[in-house]
């Protein structure tokens, strides 16, 4: 037996979460049905800088920017960058006045779950299908037998989407560079080499078309992403379950490289190994009736411009604020919002792009110098 909602959104994400508050705060309900079991399932990765055209804006439809500013992590908008001998190219300090202050991604979300109406979350849903049934209206059933009829269906369920099926054949495609996530816990205290190496905020370095990518986590811990250019195949040549071997075979990609940046990977505490995918630059979709995509579902891309996260959050005010300013009238609502989605997520796509390619090409810490010191290359 199915329940039906007048909303449904399938992901407890940020984007998802973001569209549930804004709703909420224009008084239309909805219902969000996301995987994990409950909200303490997992930790919710790194640090995020939440930009002021974007990430921001969407904080402050929602009427959570106050909120968001308790928990940002001071210092965080500092930035190194180093080459692969440990020389400095780059060193920035976070002076409080940058536009892209860095927060924890579990608080954030905890922020956007606490100001959600109890009940408005359904945990432990897993999408086993998705179909269409008419006048607009869509069926999802759930692994747990359970299933819901909605009126307007949003797909804010991530990369591998469920619900993008229905409005596209696209799916997201490898971008040639594998991440092996590594943590340093209580690195002040027991790994105080790598902390001062990382810094404060942001840390970057980069050679042979590979590097690292960091943090310092409000917890005290670092998280640091191994980028690697490689064949998709070569993470799965890696037993990293045997962490001792799993950081010998990481650790042979940098041969040569400075013993405090070997470091990052020869003492984490734990490695998790991820393929980095895109959707195609300019992802777009027919209008569907009473379905539309959010998020990663709808613009999957590179994570090197930085805008993932906070494309989703704005994804989902702006559908929320079209929907509101449309009652009665779905279809008028997604329209509009998806006309201004498709070219917001196309251009943030191709930066992304071109990050990647700058960062992990023949010059990378050349061009990503000149990009710190000078400003992006006219085009």
């Amino acid at each position: 037996m199915s329940t039906h909602h007048p909303i449904a959104i399938i992901g407890g994400g940020l984007g998802g979460l973001t569209a549930a508050r804004v709703l909420h705060v224009h008084g239309v309900g909805t219902a969000v049905f996301e995987l994990e079991p409950s909200r303490e399932a997992r930790t919710q990765g790194g640090m995020l800088d939440i930009h002021e055209e974007n990430g921001q804006k969407a904080l402050r439809a929602a009427g959570l920017h106050e909120g968001f500013l308790g928990i940002v992590h001071e210092g965080g908008q500092a930035m190194r960058l180093l080459g692969p001998d440990g020389t400095v190219h780059v060193a920035e300090e976070d002076g409080g006045t940058g536009g892209r202050p860095e927060v924890d991604r579990g608080d954030l979300r905890d922020l956007l779950l606490d100001s959600l109406p109890d009940g408005t979350v359904h945990w432990g849903k897993k999408v086993t299908g998705v179909r269409a049934l008419n006048a607009g209206r869509h069926e999802v059933t759930f692994a747990d037998g359970s299933a819901v009829t909605t009126d307007l269906l949003i797909g804010a369920d991530g990369a591998w989407s469920r619900v993008r099926p229905l409005l596209s054949d696209a799916r997201p495609a490898y971008t040639g560079i594998s991440f092996v996530e590594t943590d340093l816990l209580d690195a002040e205290t027991r790994h105080p080499r790598s902390a001062a190496v990382v810094g404060g905020g942001f840390f970057i370095c980069l050679g042979d078309e590979q590097g690292f990518l960091a943090h310092k986590e409000s917890d005290g811990s670092l998280h640091v992403y191994t980028a690697l250019k490689t064949d998709e195949g070569w993470l799965d040549t890696v037993d990293f379950t045997d962490l001792p071997a799993a950081r010998r075979a990481v650790l042979a990609r940098f041969e040569g490289w400075d013993e405090a940046l070997r470091g990052l990977v020869a003492d984490a505490d734990a490695m998790t190994p991820r393929r980095v995918h895109a959707l195609p630059a300019g992802h777009r979709w027919d209008r569907v009736p009473g379905a539309t995509l959010l998020g990663d579902a709808a613009h999957v891309m590179s994570p090197f411009a930085g805008e993932g996260a906070n494309l989703a959050m704005l994804d989902g005010a702006e559908l929320a604020l079209a929907v509101a300013a449309h009652p009665g009238d779905t279809e008028a609502a997604l329209t509009a919002y998806e006309h201004a989605l498709f070219p917001r997520s196309e251009a943030s796509a191709a930066d992304s792009a071109q990050s990647l390619d700058a960062m992990f090409g023949p010059q990378g810490l050349e061009r990503m110098t000149a990009f710190f010191t000078t400003g992006p290359a006219a085009p």
